[in-house]
């Protein structure tokens, strides 16, 4: 099972279809308990970093969040879910992120119009990507966003993919099963599709599935 949570931010039913597509046995999720036995986890967002932050705290299923990434099952975070894995961003001051990932999350900069509503492509980094497999070198994919990650330390290493949209802008980040990418793969047509598949793919490889719940000692999102 494929446990896709909602915390009651924007339409999660396109992701749970796409994945179902796809061969995923996806359901949403709005209680903590319900995700135990999951293979694998998406965390989906949309909207603004605040809302977003406040919305998961108050709804109890930041607890899977930290379970299932410190467990190693497999995580994947999309577009302001993604974003909610770092520390802090721009566009909400004195809203903590989940810290998971270090960095912050920082407007677009250049003389583009905001936000990047549209399809672009991606331009690999080199670094070795399960969720980008199979995918053509510069695949496209659909954005809708102002702001965007700036990993920082070590975790900076682990972007596999950015566009170009007014610079450089990172899309897409994978430490071992935790995998983020800042586009829609849901609406991303065939190349979306195919990075779900490859998601679906990787719970199936999983070593276990989240057994139990446990928070750790952390700065909640939105508090």
């Amino acid at each position: 099972m494929i446990a896709v949570l909602d915390y009651g931010i924007g339409n999660l039913r396109s992701a749970e279809k796409a994945l179902q597509h796809v061969g995923g046995a996806a359901r949403l999720i709005s209680a903590s308990e319900d995700a135990i036995g999951a293979e694998g986890i998406v965390l989906p967002g949309v909207g603004a970093f605040g809302a977003c932050a406040e919305a998961l705290g108050a709804s109890g299923l930041e607890p899977v969040v930290r379970a299932a990434i410190a467990a190693g099952v497999p995580f994947l975070g999309v577009c302001v879910g993604f974003q909610l894995l770092f520390e802090d961003a721009e566009e909400s001051p004195g809203t903590r992120g989940l810290g998971i990932l270090k960095g912050s999350v920082r407007r677009l900069t250049g003389h583009v119009k905001l936000p990047q509503i549209q399809w672009n492509t991606l331009r690999r980094t080199g670094v070795p990507s399960a969720m980008l497999s199979g995918l053509a070198e510069a695949p496209w994919f659909y954005f809708v966003h102002s702001y965007a990650p700036v990993p920082a330390g070590e975790d900076a290493t682990r972007v596999v993919a950015t566009c170009d949209y007014g610079g450089e802008v990172v899309a897409a980040m994978e430490k071992g099963a935790l995998w983020g990418c800042q586009f829609h793969p849901e609406k991303s047509g065939a190349s979306g599709l195919a990075l779900l598949a490859n998601f679906v793919a990787a719970t199936r490889k999983a070593a276990r599935p989240l057994e139990e719940l446990v928070s750790r000692p952390a700065t909640k999102a939105g508090q």
